[in-house]
C-alpha cells in the first residue's frame, strides 16, 4: 500500500491541496449553470411579456417554468449517479442545458418557450445535486466546508455573469426588445449565450476522476485509492478507504436504502427538506429573477436596472467569498444564526419602505428617502443570504446524510429547494400587483423562522469527517425517540 508511505512534505501537500481545489471547482461548473439560468431571464422578462403578450400570472410561470425541470431532474439526479456515477450524471445535465439554450432562444410561442425552460430546468436539477455530493465526497474533512462551499460561489458567479451579458446584450441593443445581430432580438440572445457555460462544463466533467466513494460502493477499490492519492495526504487515506468501506458495508446489511421509516420520512430527511425550503422561502431569488422589473417599476430606466442587478451580483459573489473563508474556521451554525438575524431585518426595511410608496402611473413609487431605504436593504440582504444561507445549505446537505442514502436524499431536498423556489418565483408577481409591503413582510417572516429552526434543529458538523457528521444526526434524532 504506497498511501501509507509516510507524511509528505510541504511542498507535496499544497501540490494535493491544488489538486483537490480545481476539482472541486470544475465540478462546481454546475453551480455555475444553476445560477446562469436562473437569472438570465432577468432582463428578458419584459420583453417576453410584451412579445408574447403573456398577463402577470403567465410571465410569472414562464420564468418559473425552468424550476420544475429543476425539481424533477434533482429527483432523478441522485438515483443516475449511484447507478452510471457522478461523471455520467454531470455530462447528462451539461446536454440538457445545452440543447435548452437553443430552443428558448428561438421559442415562437409562450408554451415552446415554457417547454424548453422546463428541459433546461431538467440539467440544472441534475447538476445542482451531483456537484455538491461528489465535492463531499472528494474533499478531506479539513477542507470541505470551503470546497463544498465552492458551490454557491459558482452559482453567484453565474448570476453575475447573465446579469453582466443581459446588460451587454440590452445595451448594444438598444433595449432587450431591438434586434441585434443577424436581426435576432437581444432577449433571444441572452439565452444563446446559455450555450457557453453548458459546453465548457460538459468538458471540464470529461477531464474530472470518478467519486472514490462511488468507485468503492462499486468495487472498484484499486482505483479508488488511485484517485484518494491525488488529493489527499498519505497518512489519512488508509483511514479514509476503511472508513468508507466499514459504512458502505453496514449499509449493505439493510435490505433496501430507504428514505423512509415505516410509511414516514426519515426525520433526516425532514432536516434536509426544511433547510431547502426555508433557503428559497425568504425570497433570494425574486432579487435575481425579478429585479430590473421591480426597479424600473420604481423609477429607474433599463439601463440602470440592469446595472442595480449586476452591481447587486458584485456584492453576491464578495459575499460568498466571506462565508467560504470563514465555514471552516468559525462553524455552521454562528453564520447561519447571523444570516437568518440579518435576513429577517432587512426584509422588514424593505416591507416598510414599499409601505411608504404612491401609485404613479399604476406603479409603485419611493419617494424622498425610501427608494435609497430600499436599493440599501436589498443589497444588505443579499449580503447576509450569500455570507450565510446560500452557501452553508449546500455544505449541510453534502454532509447530514448517510451514505446509503445520500443520493436519493440530496435528490429529495434538491426537489423540495427547487419547488420552494417554483413557488416563490411564479406567485410574486401576482403577490407584488397586490402588495409589496405584505409580499416582504412575509419573506422577513420566514427569515426569522430560518433561525429558530436552526437554534433548535442544526447541530454543528464543523471539522467532522462525513460518516461522523452523518452519526451526530443520527445519534440526535435517536436519542429524542428514547
Amino acid at each position: 500500500m504506497s498511501e501509507s508511505r509516510g507524511p509528505q512534505s510541504t511542498a507535496e501537500q499544497k501540490q494535493l491541496h491544488r489538486r483537490v481545489v480545481g476539482v472541486a471547482a470544475a465540478a462546481a461548473v454546475g453551480g455555475f449553470l444553476f445560477g446562469f439560468d436562473s437569472s438570465v431571464v432577468n432582463g428578458a422578462v419584459d420583453a417576453m411579456q410584451k412579445h408574447f403578450a403573456l398577463s402577470d400570472a403567465l410571465i410569472g410561470f414562464a420564468v418559473a417554468s425552468a424550476l420544475l425541470g429543476c425539481a424533477i431532474g434533482a429527483y432523478f439526479a441522485g438515483r443516475i449517479a449511484d447507478s452510471r456515477g457522478r461523471i455520467f450524471t454531470m455530462l447528462l445535465g451539461s446536454a440538457l442545458f445545452l440543447v435548452s439554450s437553443f430552443g428558448a432562444a428561438f421559442a415562437f410561442a409562450p408554451w415552446d418557450l415554457i417547454i424548453w425552460r422546463v428541459v433546461g430546468g431538467l440539467g440544472i436539477g441534475i447538476a445542482s445535486v451531483v456537484a455538491p455530493a461528489y465535492i463531499a465526497e472528494v474533499a478531506p474533512k479539513y477542507e470541505r466546508g470551503r470546497l463544498a462551499s465552492l458551490q454557491q460561489l459558482a452559482i453567484t458567479l453565474g448570476i453575475f455573469a447573465a446579469l453582466l451579458s443581459d446588460a451587454s446584450f440590452a445595451g448594444a441593443a438598444g433595449s432587450a426588445e431591438s434586434e441585434f445581430w443577424f436581426g435576432i432580438e437581444a432577449w433571444r440572445w441572452m439565452f444563446l449565450a446559455c450555450a457557453v457555460p453548458a459546453i465548457v462544463y460538459g468538458i471540464l466533467a470529461l477531464r474530472l476522476p470518478e467519486s472514490p466513494r462511488f468507485l468503492l460502493m462499486h468495487g472498484r477499490e484499486p482505483e479508488a485509492r488511485k484517485i484518494f492519492a491525488t488529493m489527499w495526504k498519505s497518512e489519512d487515506i488508509e483511514a479514509a478507504v476503511t472508513e468508507a468501506n466499514r459504512a458502505i458495508e453496514e449499509d449493505k446489511t439493510t435490505k433496501k436504502a430507504s428514505l423512509f421509516e415505516g410509511r414516514r420520512l426519515l426525520p433526516i430527511v425532514w432536516i434536509g427538506i426544511i433547510l431547502s425550503v426555508f433557503q428559497q422561502f425568504v425570497g433570494i431569488n425574486v432579487i435575481f429573477y425579478y429585479s430590473t422589473t421591480l426597479w424600473k417599476a420604481v423609477g429607474f430606466d433599463e439601463s440602470n436596472s440592469l446595472l442595480i442587478g449586476v452591481i447587486t451580483s458584485v456584492i453576491n459573489v464578495a459575499a460568498t467569498l466571506v462565508a467560504i473563508a470563514l465555514v471552516d474556521r468559525i462553524g455552521r451554525r454562528p453564520i447561519l444564526l447571523t444570516g437568518s438575524l440579518g435576513m429577517g431585518i432587512s426584509l422588514g426595511a424593505m416591507a416598510i419602505a414599499f409601505a411608504n410608496a404612491t401609485v404613479v402611473n399604476g406603479e409603485p413609487h419611493l419617494p424622498g428617502a425610501w427608494g435609497t431605504v430600499a436599493l440599501i436593504a436589498a443589497n444588505l440582504f443579499v449580503i447576509c443570504f450569500a455570507a450565510s444561507w446560500g452557501p452553508l445549505v449546500w455544505v449541510l446537505l453534502g454532509e447530514i446524510f448517510p451514505g446509503r442514502i445520500r443520493g436519493k436524499a440530496l435528490g429529495v431536498a434538491a426537489m423540495a429547494q427547487w419547488i420552494a423556489n417554483f413557488l416563490i418565483t411564479v406567485s410574486f408577481p401576482v403577490m407584488a400587483a397586490a402588495s409589496l409591503p405584505l409580499t416582504y413582510g412575509m419573506y422577513a417572516l420566514f427569515a426569522f423562522a430560518s433561525l429558530v429552526f436552526v437554534w433548535f434543529k442544526i447541530p454543528e458538523t464543523n471539522g467532522l469527517s462525513l460518516e461522523q457528521a452523518e452519526t451526530l444526526f443520527t445519534r440526535k434524532n435517536v436519542s429524542k425517540k428514547n
